[in-house]
C-alpha cells in the first residue's frame, strides 16, 4: 500500500507540472491585450512598452513561466492586472463557494442514487427499473445550463421564491439559511448529472454482485434482503461508484462554472470567466492551476479510498 501511495504521489507531481506548463502557455494564446485593458484603447505604443516592462511581459515566455511558478511555490500567485488585488486572496474568497456547491450537490446525488439503485437492482427490468432507466436517460441528455434556466424561470420568477434568482447569492457567514436557499437551484442542477452516473453505475454492479455465490449462500441462511444489500452487496459493488465519483467531482469543480456564471454566483467559475473577458492573465493562470491541482487531488483521494475498499487493487 505504501509503495502504491508513493507511486501515485510521484505521478501526481508530474501531472501537476505538465498542467502548469500547458495552462501557462495556452493562456497566453487567449485573444486580448492586458495593456489595452489597463491603459485603455488610446494607449500609445511607448506606454504599452513601459507597462510590458513593469509587468514582465516583455521577457521570453519561458522566463515568465519560471518566474511565475517560482513565486507560486513561495505562496505568491501575483497581483491582478485589473483589480490590483492579490490572486491568492481572490481565489481564497471564491473557492469556498465552489466547495460548498459541490458538497451539497453530491449529498443530494448520493442520497437519491444509492437507495434507488438498490431498489431497482432487486428486480431488473421491473416497472421501477424501467421508469428509472428512462428517466436517467432523459436527464442525461439535458444540458445543465438548460436545467438551471428552467428552474429559475419556474421557481424564482413564477413562484417568486426568494434567494433563488440570479445575483441573489448570500454568504454562509451572514445567513446560513439564505445561503442554502441561494445555492439550492445550482446544487440541484449539478446533482442531476451526478445522480444519473451514480445510479446507473451502482445498479449495474449490484445486479452482477447479487448473482454471486456468496449472496446465494447469504440468502440460504435466511438473512434479510435489506441486510444482504447493505452488508454484503454494497461494498463490493461500490468500487466503480467511487471511481466514477472521483472523476465526476473533479469535473464538477470545472463543470459548475457555467451554472455559476448564469446565476452570478461569485465562485471560481464566475471569477474565471470575468478574468478571461478582461485578459487578466495572472488571475486566469491562478484559477486554472488551483482547479487543475484540485481535480488531481480529488482523483488521488478517491483512488486511496478505493484501495481501502478493495485492497486487491494496490497489490495488482
Amino acid at each position: 500500500m505504501l509503495r502504491y501511495v508513493i507511486r501515485r504521489l510521484v505521478m501526481l507531481l508530474g501531472i501537476v507540472f505538465v498542467i502548469s506548463v500547458g495552462s501557462f502557455y495556452l493562456i497566453h494564446l487567449l485573444p486580448g491585450d492586458p495593456a489595452v485593458v489597463i491603459l485603455g484603447t488610446g494607449a500609445t505604443p511607448q506606454n504599452k512598452l513601459i507597462l510590458y516592462k513593469q509587468l514582465g511581459l516583455n521577457r521570453p515566455i519561458y522566463e515568465q513561466y519560471f518566474t511565475w511558478i517560482g513565486n507560486v511555490l513561495h505562496g505568491n500567485m501575483g497581483t491582478s492586472f485589473i483589480s490590483q488585488t492579490s490572486v491568492a486572496s481572490t481565489i481564497r474568497a471564491a473557492l469556498p463557494i465552489d466547495v460548498e456547491l459541490i458538497v451539497l450537490s453530491q449529498i443530494l446525488a448520493f442520497a437519491a442514487a444509492i437507495p434507488l439503485a438498490m431498489r431497482s437492482s432487486r428486480r431488473p427490468d421491473g416497472p421501477l427499473d424501467r421508469i428509472l432507466g428512462a428517466t436517467s436517460f432523459t436527464l442525461l441528455s439535458v444540458p445543465s445550463f438548460i436545467i438551471i434556466v428552467l428552474l429559475v424561470l419556474f421557481i424564482s420568477i413564477k413562484l417568486g421564491i426568494p434567494h433563488t434568482g440570479p445575483s441573489s447569492y448570500v454568504t454562509l457567514s451572514s445567513d446560513w439559511i439564505a445561503n442554502l436557499e441561494s445555492l439550492a437551484l445550482p446544487a440541484f442542477t449539478l446533482a442531476i448529472g451526478s445522480f444519473v452516473v451514480y445510479y446507473r453505475v451502482l445498479r449495474s454492479d449490484l445486479i452482477a454482485t447479487l448473482q454471486e455465490e456468496f449472496i446465494t449462500m447469504a440468502r440460504s441462511k435466511g438473512i434479510s434482503q435489506r441486510r444482504i444489500m447493505w452488508r454484503h452487496a454494497f461494498r463490493p459493488s461500490s468500487v466503480a461508484l467511487l471511481g466514477s465519483a472521483g472523476v465526476n467531482i473533479g469535473g464538477l469543480l470545472a463543470g459548475g462554472f457555467v451554472v455559476q456564471y448564469l446565476l452570478a454566483i461569485p465562485g471560481l467559475g464566475f471569477t474565471l470567466i470575468n478574468a478571461i473577458n478582461m485578459s487578466d492573465y495572472l488571475l486566469v493562470q491562478g484559477i486554472v492551476l488551483v482547479v487543475s491541482v484540485g481535480v488531481v487531488l480529488i482523483n488521488f483521494i478517491f483512488d486511496f479510498i478505493i484501495n481501502i475498499v478493495d485492497p486487491r487493487i494496490s497489490r495488482e
